[in-house]
């Protein structure tokens, strides 16, 4: 073929090309598809604050991706402790579980019609000594984690706890003995007896389980082990899928978050075809966010709290620590707004696409 019909024919190659790409539409992350209703109308974040550990904030957003911070900054609840986690029962309350530190034996309950007025609803101290297949567990309760499960009629409440006393030459001993342990209860007053919900041998923290949206559950796990180069999964979040609501799980896939990311909380689009996955760079770094068509994968990092405004795909609560996310009406949200009244730097707006 002589040269210049060569150059010709590559010429019209690369026109075509582009006009495929510059028709192309990149979706922004939670992006609205034109003419289909949301399914999800709100959401609240109930977290912590650098600098208040344990204490209970509110933040809410009609996006999922741009978060409001309710209250002028302060607490919304002082009488609370612990790393928020809220699930919604049948009789459509909101219940809420903390404890006052991981050395304490009790787990404490409280319950809400609205999200606004919390009235204490009880205590369960879970007895460790006696856990199949995990001897000589330590007095220690990390995290309380608590979701409802409408098919089986029964909450789940789940903690990590280790077996290895802190040692200040060997920290991390400590931490890659926690396991994570559960019970159930139909009414949060007689729970089921405590168990260790994997069977691989893996330390994890911060695990919470969602309906996958297809008949099966996932359990959203922290690689709890130390980061090197045989363990390059380590201090990541994880996730392993099944059947069933209390497994078995095979060992959890390939990381969704960097190293050095804790506390995960999963929220669907709110037009229901995408989730989003937040997690935390520890110690109050900022919150960083994947998103997925499936929660099986594939994963990708959206860009947000980047310092640059016109990169961010979302954008958090400056300062806001770990804590669980949770879908709501707009009339609740409005509800909030009403009691609580915006931080002064009010609702943040949507950024340009990058």
């Amino acid at each position: 073929m002589p040269a210049r019909l060569r150059r010709n024919v590559w010429k019209r190659i690369f026109a075509c090309w582009f006009l495929v790409l510059s028709g192309l539409v990149l979706p922004t992350a939670g992006a609205q598809r034109p003419h289909e209703p949301a399914h999800t109308e709100a959401y609240l974040f109930a977290h912590m604050m650098k600098g208040d550990y344990g204490t209970l904030y509110y933040s809410v957003s009609l996006d999922g991706l741009h978060w409001t911070f309710l209250n002028g900054g302060k607490t919304v609840f002082p009488e609370y402790h612990g790393h928020a986690s809220i699930a919604k029962g049948a009789d459509q309350r909101y219940y809420l579980v903390g404890n006052r530190g991981d050395n304490a034996k009790a787990i404490n309950f409280w319950v809400s019609d609205d999200l606004i007025h919390w009235k204490k609803f009880g205590d369960y101290t879970p007895d460790l000594t006696k856990i199949p297949n995990y001897p000589h567990p330590l007095q220690r309760i990390g995290a309380p984690k608590l979701s409802y499960d409408a098919p089986s009629g029964q909450f789940l409440l789940m903690w990590h706890t280790p077996t290895v006393p802190g040692n200040p030459s060997n920290p991390e001993a400590y931490w890659s003995s926690q396991r994570t342990l559960y019970v159930t209860s139909k009414d949060l007053v007689h729970f089921s007896s405590p168990q260790r919900l994997f069977t691989w041998d893996m330390a994890t923290i911060d695990t919470i389980i969602r309906p996958d949206g297809e008949g099966g559950y996932c359990a959203i796990v922290k690689d709890e082990r130390y980061p090197n180069y045989n363990i390059t999964t380590g201090k990541t979040i994880r996730i392993s899928c099944a059947q069933n609501l209390l497994g078995p799980y095979p060992e959890p896939g390939a990381p969704v978050s960097p190293n050095f990311r804790e506390a995960p909380t999963l929220v669907p689009s709110p037009d229901g075809r995408d989730w989003y996955l937040y997690y935390e760079q520890y110690a109050g770094t900022s919150y960083g966010l994947s998103m997925a068509p499936r929660i099986q994968g594939p994963w990708y990092q959206v860009s947000g709290n980047s310092g640059v405004p016109e990169w961010n795909r979302y954008e958090m609560t400056p300062g806001a620590r770990h804590g669980s996310m949770i879908t709501i009406s707009r009339k609740e949200y409005d509800a909030l707004l009403a009691a609580f009244g915006a931080s002064p730097s009010g609702d943040q707006a949507a950024p340009a696409a990058h």
